[in-house]
């Protein structure tokens, strides 16, 4: 709507990237369903297409609103707080099924798997070896990503460049740690219910820390470009709660499925 309305709240114009991303959701669902069943990952790969155009098209835009047309009141990001806190809270409910389905299984060890825990056969990964560099690694960010937070609300642009940077090496890093633990395993997803278990939980924790650096880099672009000042900078608030959240689930991924589960 025109920004010479005269009420605080934000009545967003018509956009095509609701329709656009619900679509490549859909390719996206039926990629992995046909990679799945006939081992043919090319609409998959297909799918990532439009969904970046959507996402760099959409944060484009909502980048302009709150940045250069001064649409995001101190009411519409009050909205926009609960929002991201909502969202995380089902983020928290989302992990929470995975962890039910873990000690449900583990707890009870049914008959099919020995009534032990692991399974006979699988060989646990250690705890204190990739598990525990991960973790300080992911630790590590969530440190620096407070670091460049205190930098934003102290107006200092060179330290939160700085922080905010080495906050994405290390979510980089702790992806590809990830990845060679994947490379790396004895076991698979396919290997009864402990495989699952493992691979769908630290899995999806992967997939968001993949999400949190996208997020936190996009922040770092508009950090670069001074869009954020130490009092509306709710972008970066939101991608460092998301961060927080991200930190927090690994501690108990690490806690009760590499160390109290092996």
């Amino acid at each position: 709507m025109s920004s010479h309305s005269h009420h605080a709240y934000h009545l967003v114009d018509m956009s095509p990237w609701p329709l656009t991303g619900s679509i490549s959701a859909m390719l996206l669902t039926s990629g992995l369903i046909k990679w799945f069943h006939q081992f043919n990952p090319d609409l998959l790969f297909f799918s990532f297409i439009p969904i970046l155009l959507t996402m760099i098209q959409w944060w484009r835009d909502v980048t302009r609103e709150g940045t250069y047309q001064g649409l995001h009141t101190q009411t519409v990001m009050k909205g926009l707080r609960w929002g991201m806190i909502l969202f995380i809270i089902s983020e928290v409910l989302f992990f929470f099924s995975f962890f039910w389905a873990f000690f449900h299984s583990s707890l009870s060890p049914t008959i099919e798997i020995g009534m032990f825990w692991p399974p006979e056969g699988i060989q646990p990964f250690n705890p204190f070896q990739v598990p525990l560099l991960n973790t300080t690694v992911l630790l590590s960010s969530g440190a620096t990503v407070t670091w460049a937070h205190h930098a934003i609300l102290n107006s200092n642009h060179s330290e939160a460049i700085q922080s905010l940077g080495l906050t994405i090496i290390l979510g980089i890093y702790f992806t590809s740690l990830q990845a060679y633990e994947y490379i790396e395993a004895s076991f698979s997803i396919a290997d009864s219910i402990y495989g699952t278990t493992f691979f769908v939980a630290t899995g999806f924790h992967g997939l968001h820390v993949i999400i949190g650096t996208s997020f936190l880099s996009v922040c770092f672009y508009r950090l670069y470009k001074c869009h954020f000042s130490n009092n509306h900078h709710f972008g970066f608030e939101a991608a460092a709660w998301y961060w927080h959240f991200v930190d927090v689930v690994w501690l108990f991924l690490y806690v009760f499925i590499y160390w109290w589960g092996s």
